[in-house]
């Protein structure tokens, strides 16, 4: 079971990990043009996360039902739920996308825009909302191929996309062989590029033979869609995507209160953030492993698989976790200078890191514990953990930190410490519960 799980989850593993480091690699990139360049690309990262939160939630949906299906053997309701998935998407995709796109600048300003931040992200979050289709499509094929146990299709589409990302932040942000130097437009048009290209290479995995979901089986549901099919994915989609909105609304309120403090705090907390998303990317990894094999199991009726592949799951992730700490804690001056050549910038990273240190080991885990709920369909437990940690912990010790304490940017991962330690708890005792083998989906 253990080598099943690392089976699995490492394909998953990486893929989040190149995710994550086209991210860094493209601020690192952005950086080069200053600390507002990193403020204001940063500050379109939550309000980007909750144009994706539906979106977020009908993949969880797909993944944990195709689990399921596929563990009940029936392939033709996987293949309808995966086809009603994607239509459900693509037309909230174009609701999505206009909205957000006409609405860029007054979003900014509640991001937390200043004077030398806003026209910058505004020009590069219209771009990377206008191309959002793209994700769209990807997220959703991926997710039905992670949960018929398929995750290098997601690795290979994800590296590939970074790759292309990268190549192109080098010829469109300073301008290199012969192209425009557009700076912040030119790092939006590169992250597009490649999504473009991970949209495409997700399609075409569909049409090959050894592929547990096939396009020409998908076609042929035409634009039928039943009413039971589209019940089964919103339940779970639904209550996701609150759940998603409520995380992002805290950290959104994290978010307005660092930009608060300074462009050069901000800067600071927000390659914070990216590091904390290092840890994110291996504990999404696990959650992939977790979904799909504690789904499959409780799909074939076996309910102790599905706890035995969680609790293996979990402990792999601390192991990564207590690996990652001891990195952040020798490396953390070394991370931020390849950033920032301001000594003082650099320090406010190294303080930042000793607290994402100790933040790892208990975000890596309670991830995965809340991946084992989600295939389970324990969906409005998460939603109310999420309200409670997120959206009420998290934001209220951040306020009592910073302007009650005075505590600026500790404040600031005080509050994050708070809500990760209070999810651990929560979603470790329902884990450990063991009523979540019993819900059917």
């Amino acid at each position: 079971m253990v080598r099943k799980a690392l089976a699995v989850a490492w394909p998953a593993m990486m893929e989040s990990f190149f995710i994550t480091l086209a991210g860094m690699i493209d601020t690192m990139m952005v950086a080069e043009l200053g600390s507002y360049a990193v403020a204001a690309t940063g500050l379109t990262a939550q309000p980007k996360f909750i144009g994706l939160t539906v979106f977020i939630g009908i993949s969880v949906a797909v993944s944990a039902l195709v689990a399921r299906r596929k563990g009940e053997q029936n392939q033709d309701s996987a293949h309808e739920i995966v086809w009603t998935s994607l239509l459900m998407a693509l037309l909230l995709c174009i609701l999505i996308t206009v909205i957000f796109v006409v609405f860029t600048p007054q979003m900014m300003v509640l991001a937390g825009s200043n004077a030398d931040t806003h026209e910058a992200a505004v020009e590069y979050f219209q771009i990377i909302m206008g191309g959002l289709v793209f994700n769209v499509i990807t997220m959703v094929i991926n997710a039905a191929q992670r949960g018929s146990g398929n995750t290098k299709l997601s690795m290979t589409t994800n590296l590939a996309s970074s790759i292309v990302n990268i190549i192109f932040n080098y010829l469109l942000i300073e301008g290199h062989f012969g192209f425009p130097a557009w700076g912040v437009r030119g790092a939006a048009i590169a992250t597009v590029l490649g999504t473009v290209v991970s949209a495409v290479m997700a399609i075409f995995s569909l049409i090959r033979k050894n592929s547990y979901i096939q396009l020409s089986r998908l076609v042929r549901f035409g634009f039928r869609i039943r009413k039971t099919c589209v019940t089964a994915i919103w339940r779970l989609a639904g209550t996701t995507s609150l759940e998603n909105i409520a995380m992002r609304v805290g950290f959104l309120a994290t978010a307005l209160i660092a930009a608060r403090l300074g462009t050069d705090e901000f800067a600071a907390h927000n390659i914070g953030m990216n590091l904390l998303g290092l840890g994110f990317s291996f504990a999404d990894g696990m959650q992939v492993a977790a979904i799909a094999l504690a789904g499959e199991s409780l799909g074939a009726g076996r309910k102790e698989d599905a706890r035995a592949y969680g609790s293996i799951c979990q402990r792999i992730g601390f192991v990564i976790s207590l690996i990652l700490a001891a990195a952040l804690l020798c490396g953390s001056e070394w991370f931020f200078g390849l950033y920032f050549k301001e000594r003082h910038i650099v320090e406010m990273g190294m303080m930042i890191s000793r607290w994402i240190a100790v933040i790892i080991l208990l975000q890596i885990s309670q991830i995965i514990f809340t991946g084992c709920l989600r295939a389970a369909g324990d969906v409005r437990y998460t939603l109310i953990c999420a309200l409670i940690s997120v959206a009420g912990i998290r934001t209220m010790v951040t306020i009592l930190a910073v302007f009650v304490f005075k505590l600026g940017l500790t404040g600031v991962w005080l509050g994050v410490l708070s809500d990760q330690a209070s999810r651990f708890i929560l979603m470790a005792h329902r884990f450990h519960q063991g009523k979540w083998v019993d819900i059917t989906i």
